[in-house]
């Protein structure tokens, strides 16, 4: 056993070190072990037995993972679906309740009922649901940043691009070069900021802008129709989280990989607010509403309020250190959240979400593998889907585990053979209400979900001719944008 947690330890730095910015000759030397030590806990792993292996294990003793494999990468065809447990942190006293009346529990209940139903049906669509995967290839080394505007991917790289794709056609658009050290965030401001900012540059009120961040300590606002950079902002320090606040004139906000996060004003790309708020870098940036969230390689958490000043707008309501949000455990971590009311969802590398309550601070977990060795690298929200990454270090294989909102209940796994690490994740939806999403890391994937109409039957009988795929793509983009265009 104590030689399998060696193993585990070292395949976690090396992962670790794997996804950094930038790499020593010492650390690719041990990266370089990766196989040698990964085939040896492979050999010792089966003869380990005790509660750690069942997580996530149903059926009849056969140990079914959580995860299910798919038969070919074109599509991938969500499997039979284990339930996931949430195990609730910490001694909470409940206060003993009157029982309620007969009539009150039969509504509840009926309530109740529904409420399974519901939650039934949208299981068994998604045990239904087919997607489609198509590689977007350019880039020389790890993706490590994915957004989505309208119907174009931008994606950020270690090798110091950004790229923007069209996405129905799957081909590179712009290969936005500039930055002089690797890629870690990116950003797409709403379309009003981004027409202030066109009206003042005398270009398009239709022109689209992305913020990039990287570790040669500045910070990049793109335009993307005529592929230049309009402004640069030097920060001092290598950015390594990025967002844009929606409200007032508008703000940046940056995370350091020091520690600090700062505020720059979207009007004059000044810096107003400078504030040493974490131990290690900041790993994660994100909004709701006005309130910045921020979290750290420490494990720490922050959650600020925009006050919409022209000094100083981030107005520091709690702090939660790793020891509390349980994302601690030692230096070169990576933290990565996404908030939901009064709940932030964190990823850290473990085999589970942590769901902090942010106002007081209590912690329940989320099991997102069936195994101690599998790595929840991001998490990510949309429409009423949670939406977590998971990589196994003894095998090296990739799933997305999907669960419900607001109840937190496992839907399904998404995997296929040979699936590689995801590190970022973006979503968005077309006009019919399927999903399309692009995860990034060591490949670029656009997941495109099949509708259940001709097209999808079309699909699955030409679907090994790519030209005529992505001509049908192409039209179909074209439909749905006519509108816009004629405007």
């Amino acid at each position: 056993m104590g030689e399998v947690r060696k193993l585990q330890k070292k395949l976690r730095q090396i992962e670790n070190l794997e996804i950094k910015i930038s790499l020593t000759p010492e650390e690719r030397f041990k990266i370089s072990r990766k196989a040698e030590l990964r085939s040896r806990l492979a050999e010792l792993q089966p003869q380990r037995s005790g509660p750690q292996q069942t997580l996530g294990i149903v059926g009849d003793g056969k140990k079914e993972k959580m995860k299910r494999q798919v038969e070919d990468a074109p599509e991938a065809i969500p499997p039979q679906t284990p339930p996931a447990s949430k195990i609730l942190k910490g001694d909470k006293k409940f206060k003993k309740q009157a029982s309620p009346s007969p009539a009150v529990r039969r509504e509840e209940t009926a309530v109740d009922a529904e409420t399974e139903a519901e939650f039934t049906s949208l299981r068994a669509s998604w045990e239904k649901a087919k997607f489609r995967l198509r590689p977007l290839e350019g880039h020389n080394d790890i993706v490590t940043c994915v957004v989505a505007v309208d119907n174009l991917v931008i994606s950020g790289s270690r090798d110091t691009t950004v790229k923007v794709w069209h996405v129905p056609t799957a081909t590179e658009q712009k290969n936005l070069g500039g930055h002089t050290g690797g890629v870690t965030c990116l950003c797409a401001p709403p379309p009003e900021y981004c027409r202030r900012l066109a009206r003042s540059l005398s270009l398009s009120d239709k022109e689209r802008f992305i913020l990039s961040g990287s570790a040669d300590c500045s910070v990049k606002i793109w335009a993307l129709n005529i592929g230049q950079c309009v402004k640069s902002i030097y920060t001092f320090n290598s950015v390594t989280a990025l967002c844009f606040v929606s409200m007032g004139d508008g703000y940046i906000v940056t995370g350091s990989d020091g520690g600090k996060v700062q505020v720059w004003s979207w009007q004059t790309f000044e810096n107003c607010q400078s504030i040493n708020s974490h131990q290690e870098a900041v790993t994660s940036i994100q909004t709701q509403g006005p309130l910045v969230f921020s979290g750290s390689a420490e494990g720490g958490v922050s959650v600020w309020e925009n006050q919409c000043w022209d000094r100083d707008p981030l107005r520091l309501l709690h702090h939660w250190p790793g020891q509390v949000t349980g994302c601690g455990g030692g230096a070169g971590g990576r933290l990565t959240l996404s908030p939901r009311g009064d709940r932030v969802f964190l990823a850290y590398g473990q085999a589970w979400l942590k769901i902090l309550q942010w106002r007081n601070g209590s912690t329940s977990r989320l099991t997102n593998h069936s195994s101690i060795t599998g790595v929840t690298d991001c998490v990510h929200q949309t429409g009423g889907l949670l939406i977590g990454s998971c990589y196994d270090l003894t095998n090296g294989e990739s799933t997305l585990n999907l669960f419900s909102l607001p109840q937190c209940r496992y839907l399904t796994s998404l995997t296929w053979p040979e699936s590689p690490r995801m590190l970022c994740f973006a979503t968005w939806t077309t006009g019919s209400g399927d999903h399309r999403w692009v995860t990034g890391g060591r490949s670029l994937i656009v997941w495109e979900q099949l509708s259940s109409s001709g097209r999808q039957r079309w699909v699955k009988v030409w679907g090994s001719v790519d030209i005529l795929q992505n001509c049908l793509d192409f039209f179909k983009w074209m439909y749905d944008n006519i509108g816009s265009m004629l405007a």
